[in-house]
């Protein structure tokens, strides 16, 4: 039986959880994550512990924050002022919004307080500075060509 290599198509099956054990994703109910491993089409750190892996291997992984989705940045939480939103905007904690860049390009953020004057908000994935630990079970290598 041959084990995944960089540029085999694989499928896998996930189940994605924080160190404290709280779930974050999983393919369970859904059809098994496919990706091409070594193209970066998934994070560094899972990439690297699905290759050599054989078809019905299962393994319980952790992959470092620096690996999954980098350190929090800081500098990537900004302050706005109530009054830069529409007016009709009533912003929450929790609360998802889009941002333009100045190139022209949609940065996804996530607003982390409100009060009276002004709202924060956090454009880091909401996974970074977590380390994270996956449940993972190959289902299938498509070999290179």
């Amino acid at each position: 039986m041959s084990e995944a290599k960089s540029g085999d198509t694989v499928r896998v099956n996930y189940t994605g959880k924080l160190t404290d054990g709280t779930q974050f994703d999983s393919s369970e109910g859904r059809e098994p994550l496919e990706f091409q491993l070594g193209s970066g089409q998934i994070i560094g750190g899972l990439d690297r512990e699905v290759e050599g892996m054989k078809v019905g291997d299962k393994q319980t992984v952790t992959v470092s924050a620096e690996e999954a989705y980098g350190p929090h940045d800081p500098a990537k939480v900004q302050n706005i002022p109530r009054s830069a939103l529409p007016a009709e905007m009533e912003p929450q904690e929790g609360m998802q919004l889009q941002a333009q860049t100045p190139q022209g390009g949609q940065v996804a953020l996530i607003v982390t307080s409100v009060d009276e004057q002004e709202i924060t908000v956090d454009a880091n994935h909401p996974l970074a500075g977590k380390d994270l630990v996956f449940e993972i079970e190959m289902v299938e290598i498509l070999k290179a060509a």
